[in-house]
């Protein structure tokens, strides 16, 4: 346990508040929302998370920073197929490139106050009831399956998602089927609509719901150190809007990707159930997530995807 006290808490809640200032200020240029930009900035989270680590390291010592590094590599990772869905949503709600990245953003700042409820919650039911592991390696092995079963299952888990969110707003708010710029409420004839982003927005923060019970569950395999485990989480979401244009653009190419994560899943599974018989230093993990995402990249190199002739 690192003991983080108020010190810690506050530097890591003023580096939060600093980055999410900033990301306001450079979504607002339009060459952010190009693709090499949205690389560039992919590139400046990713190295200011790596930072913290550092950080970590020499506040706590060499294996809390590796720890971290570990849980912040794993909740990565898991994050990359996330975005497919946020693609599914934002394709099933019609809405545009320009008003994507403002959902994105709000979803993000509401999945920091419901990943912080569930985290608190699993430390909670981990320390008191220690059968509690059992399930939650089940929910990571079932995980796997579902990452396996590929695009088919993301979209009845889009389709289901898209029409509760709708049915729930409408109970609240009649909804306008044409997006009203950057606006989640408009007022017409007196009358307050619920816009398709407000839709999104719902839908994005039921999805994540869906999938915090898979990657909670995975990073306690890593580290039960509340300040590891949550700064690892907000960091692995922070900069999500940006990997989500670099995603949307190039990942597709990784063809392996879901079974690497999919390995990922239920090496931590053994990992969890494993833990009273084992001892997997965190220098081990980090090798071991590191090796599987990256014998998934290579492996996507030399056997890409055959494309399909297209028939008349």
């Amino acid at each position: 346990m690192t003991g983080a006290g108020v010190v810690e808490w506050v530097v890591f809640w003023g580096a939060v508040a600093l980055l999410l200032v900033t990301d306001i200020l450079v979504s607002r240029s339009a060459h952010a929302r190009s693709l090499r930009s949205a690389m560039l900035w992919s590139a400046v989270w990713i190295g200011l998370a790596l930072a913290f680590g550092g950080w970590v390291a020499i506040r706590f010592g060499g294996d809390a920073g590796l720890t971290y590094l570990t849980a912040y590599l794993l909740e990565k990772s898991l994050s990359i197929d996330n975005l497919f869905v946020f693609a599914l949503i934002f394709s099933q709600t019609g809405i545009p490139p320009a008003l994507q990245r403002r959902a994105l953003f709000w979803g993000v700042v509401g999945t920091l106050v419901m990943r912080a409820v569930l985290i608190g919650l699993g430390l909670y039911l981990l320390e008191r009831f220690h059968w509690v592991i059992y399930p939650f390696a089940a929910l990571l092995v079932y995980a796997a399956v579902r990452m396996l079963r590929g695009e088919e299952r993301e979209q009845k888990l889009v389709a289901t998602a898209c029409s509760l969110c709708t049915s729930w707003v409408a109970r609240f708010f009649p909804i306008t089927p044409v997006p009203e710029g950057a606006k989640f409420l408009t007022r017409k004839a007196g009358r307050l609509y619920a816009t398709p982003l407000l839709v999104a927005l719902v839908a994005i923060e039921t999805a994540d719901l869906v999938f915090a019970v898979d990657s909670i569950p995975a990073v306690f395999a890593v580290t039960r150190d509340p300040f590891l485990v949550y700064t690892s989480n907000v960091f692995a979401l922070l900069g999500l809007r940006s990997l989500y244009f670099v995603v949307v653009g190039l990942m597709q190419r990784i063809r392996f990707l879901r079974a690497a994560l999919a390995v990922m899943l239920i090496l931590v599974a053994a990992k969890m159930l494993l833990a009273g018989a084992l001892e997997v230093s965190p220098l081990v993990s980090l090798l071991v997530i590191a090796g599987v995402f990256s014998a998934a990249v290579v492996t996507s190199r030399l056997f890409p995807e055959e494309r399909r002739p297209v028939t008349r």
